[in-house]
């Protein structure tokens, strides 16, 4: 496994750091502790910005790489530092980063996240949500720290039988959680008579009732197909993997359950919508925006 540590040296980074440093590293694993100084427009004096501001950000660079590879040292993994020096409006740190994955042959970038509250809510900082739009690699987007409650890393992998999510699955199955990690395989029903309220249902005819009856029961079988599916690709890997259907909003039950079960990650595959550039899918973004813990964002394929 190669992954790419995308650095600032800001705490948000250190704490994906320290994420990294619970795995299962292994001397064939690699880590990448890559920061990249780039041109940030400047308001007044372009002449000062290059000269001064960019020349300090080339001094601190060094320290930004020391800072996270203290963190890691102490990992199986070979560890390696990159520096990449952006030309100015030709490189912005997200492509910078994304660039230094493709070329250095990275399976997965992994990065902190500031997780603002309130309104901004939605701005997971703006780097790190570009990353995980934009790139073609998995990009793990490591949350604020909380509490450990146990060594064992809980994993929730939400799948919806598609290929971003089977190719989530082999990911989850080649990533080196600790050996005692715990995955829970999580579906969501979407009923074709979600919007008719339970209460209600009661009050139709018997006609009704028992449509009603046969389509969740066809949608509950077809649950355990993908459950069924993703269990035998995750078996190889893991020893103890509850499954769980449930119906209802795709975000809103995933981000209760992975509160539920105490989860250190979210794995959930990542659609994309075409032809709309820097859009990922309702429910991804929604994860990514909305989850207290880490979020490991999949993808279909590799460019």
């Amino acid at each position: 496994m190669k992954i790419l540590l995308a650095t600032d040296g800001s705490e948000y980074s250190q704490r994906a750091a320290e994420f990294l440093t619970r795995m299962n590293w292994s001397p064939d694993d690699s880590i990448k502790v890559f920061h990249a100084i780039y041109a940030i427009p400047f308001r007044y004096d372009e002449k000062f910005y290059f000269s001064t501001l960019k020349a300090i950000k080339k001094d601190i660079a060094p320290s930004v790489l020391d800072s996270a590879v203290a963190i890691i040292k102490s990992v199986q993994a070979s560890i390696s530092v990159e520096i990449e020096e952006g030309s100015p409006n030709q490189c912005t740190p997200e492509q910078c980063i994304i660039d230094a994955a493709e070329s250095s042959g990275m399976d997965v970038i992994a990065m902190g996240a500031r997780g603002i509250k309130g309104i901004e809510s939605v701005f997971i900082g703006s780097v790190t949500r570009l990353v995980t739009i934009k790139s073609s690699k998995p990009v793990l987007v490591v949350k604020p720290i909380v509490p450990i409650k146990s060594d064992k890393m809980k994993i929730l992998f939400a799948t919806d039988g598609s290929a971003c999510s089977r190719a989530t699955g082999e990911f989850i199955s080649s990533f080196p959680f600790p050996n005692n990690s715990e995955v829970t395989i999580l579906n969501i029903v979407s009923s074709n008579f979600s919007d008719i309220p339970e209460r209600l249902v009661m009050e139709i005819d018997e006609r009704i009732k028992e449509v009603v009856a046969l389509a969740r029961a066809r949608e509950f079988t077809e649950s355990e197909k993908i459950i069924e599916q993703a269990r035998d690709n995750l078996n190889k890997r893991f020893r103890h993997i509850p499954v769980l259907s449930k119906v209802g909003d795709p975000s809103t039950e995933i981000l209760r359950t992975a509160e539920t079960i105490g989860a250190d990650i979210i794995a959930v595959g990542c659609r994309g919508l075409r032809g709309m550039k820097g859009i990922m899918g309702s429910v991804s973004r929604n994860i990514l925006t909305h989850s207290k813990c880490s979020v490991l964002i999949g993808k279909t394929h590799k460019r």
